[in-house]
């Protein structure tokens, strides 16, 4: 069995893979989160992507990945984050920090206290560090594991904005895959025709059956300005069903899958 997560080793993506990984299952690494989806597609095999964060929201990357392939969530995770600001260097003698872009909406607030340094971004943690452990005066903002394995000091730890800093993260398959334990759904909102009351009659068949929304976020459609689709979870109450149904009838549906919660060890 195979996990494809995003890479390089040491991102939170990979950590969260090494708690969930089954006996013998083997993690690849991938250098985008559209490489991950790509992967579970051609291979058939489970991925783990990161969805939204309780600090910076939503991450694009999973949401077009979501709507745009055919892949389906089959569980979730929550997992707390903790940033490190690391270095080889004294804080006197760093001119550059790396750091990944989500990263740094999370420790906005510990990185504008910092003076005449500039900020690189970067595609992962893991890159940041590996960045900070071979240029001359920089730093990174990055995991304590990447931290550990490019050989860097912890110039001072949970740099996040918040202290309960938490990541939720998705499993995605190639196929689709409902529990008995059912807990939430996921669905696009894609809008066949742009006129007044559409996201009021959308939210109105929820509200007339009692079934709560854990999370709704609006995403460009790329198909012009103006036009977008909506993520929506919900909790799986009774009638959720033939809430999916009466929604097909007024718009426009992706089923992104119905899953539960998991814990990693």
């Amino acid at each position: 069995m195979t996990l494809a997560v995003l890479g390089p080793k040491g991102t939170f993506s990979c950590e969260l893979a090494e708690k969930i990984r089954e006996e013998h299952e083997e993690i690849l690494l991938y250098p985008t989160i559209r490489d991950v989806f790509t992967a579970v597609l051609e291979k058939n095999i489970r991925g783990i992507v990161p969805v939204e964060n309780s600090e910076a929201g939503g991450v694009g990357e999973t949401l077009d990945g979501l709507l745009q392939t055919e892949c389906s969530i089959t569980a979730e995770y929550y997992m707390p984050i903790r940033h490190f600001f690391v270095s080889r260097y004294g804080t006197d003698e760093i001119s550059v920090i790396y750091t990944h872009p989500q990263s740094h909406e999370q420790c906005s607030v510990f990185l504008r206290s910092l003076k005449n340094i500039s900020l690189i971004h970067t595609s992962s943690n893991a890159q940041s560090a590996k960045e900070a452990a071979s240029v001359q005066g920089s730093a990174a903002v990055t995991t304590e594991s990447a931290a550990k394995l490019y050989g860097l000091s912890i110039l001072k730890k949970d740099i996040q904005n918040a202290q309960n800093n938490t990541t939720r993260f998705l499993e995605i398959t190639a196929g689709v895959s409902k529990p008995n334990d059912l807990e939430k759904c996921s669905v696009v909102i894609i809008p066949r025709e742009n006129r007044p009351g559409l996201l009021y009659g959308i939210l109105g068949i929820f509200a007339r059956r009692g079934i709560n929304l854990t999370r709704i976020e609006s995403r460009p459609s790329k198909e012009g300005i103006g036009r977008y689709v909506f993520f929506i979870d919900f909790e799986t109450n009774r009638g959720w069903q033939e809430t999916i149904t009466e929604l097909k009838e007024i718009t426009g549906v992706k089923e992104l899958g119905c899953y539960r919660k998991k814990e990693a060890a």
